[in-house]
């Protein structure tokens, strides 16, 4: 699961850009690293934008890159993505489809309802 506490707002803010989603949709077509080479060949921007749009994905928690040999890597953090969607689905909670399932809150990311005082037994169904 996660290690550290993930601030939904700084990956929001990540996610925001284009070129940075479409880094992460990138990403997201392996399971394990991916090379920055095919980074490089995959979006059309230069290697320095690259390396910023990188280097906020990692400040946001979304991605970890680590250098082997000459080389770099890029890892998506995918538990952040799912505690991010765990997190926003409490503000507006909705029967799941079948099959799916969202990770219950660790002991660093307290439920929202927790966090609130309400009992967490209790369960709203907002509309709007």
């Amino acid at each position: 699961m996660v290690s550290e506490s993930v601030d939904p707002t700084e990956v929001f803010k990540a996610l925001s850009d284009p070129m940075r989603w479409k880094i992460i949709q990138q990403l997201a077509t392996e399971e394990g690293e991916y090379p920055c080479s095919l980074l490089e060949d995959a979006v059309p921007v230069s290697k320095p934008t690259i390396s910023y749009h990188t280097k906020l994905l990692a400040q946001a928690g979304l991605i970890k890159t680590h250098k082997r040999g000459r080389k770099y890597y890029y890892v998506l953090q995918r538990d952040v993505l799912q505690t991010v969607i765990a997190t926003l689905w409490e503000l507006a909670p909705q029967p799941l489809p079948r099959g799916v399932s969202l990770p219950a809150p660790t002991a660093q990311e307290p439920s929202l309802k927790a966090a609130s005082g309400e009992p967490e037994a209790d369960t709203a169904l907002i509309t709007w």
